[in-house]
């Protein structure tokens, strides 16, 4: 069982800027880090990072998919693009009971860089 005081410890020990959504659930907006609107969700026995990338485009859909499937094989450290209604979100989840710091800020550290380097590919099809 993970509790919601680890998760903030680990979020202060990392000198982030965050707020409190509700219990549990806490925005991460530290553009210094390049981590903007990045939700964290403790749902024991899981922590879930994940943040809103952009919408689905209304053009060249089969080559925005496929160009999401190559990204997810090839360059993701930590996570995976997903589809959440007409949202594409980046992803990952996190096995509480054995989260340590180092974990924790290696998937933020991997979230932060894979949106700057995945930027200017998915950029073209907005």
């Amino acid at each position: 069982m993970i509790e919601s005081a680890k998760i903030e410890g680990y979020m202060l020990s990392l000198s982030l800027t965050y707020e409190t959504v509700e219990d549990g659930t806490w925005l991460i907006n530290d553009e210094e880090k390049g981590l903007e609107n990045v939700l964290v969700i403790l749902a024991d026995p899981v922590v879930i990072i994940r943040v809103k990338v952009m919408s689905i485009p209304g053009q060249r859909r089969e080559e925005f998919f496929e160009q999401l499937l190559r990204l997810n094989q090839s360059d993701m450290i930590h996570g995976a693009y997903a589809l959440e209604g007409g949202d594409v979100i980046l992803l990952n989840t996190l096995v509480g009971a054995t989260l340590d710091l180092e974990e924790f800020q290696a998937t933020l550290d991997a979230i932060g860089l894979e949106l700057a380097q995945h930027y200017r590919k998915l950029a073209s099809y907005r």
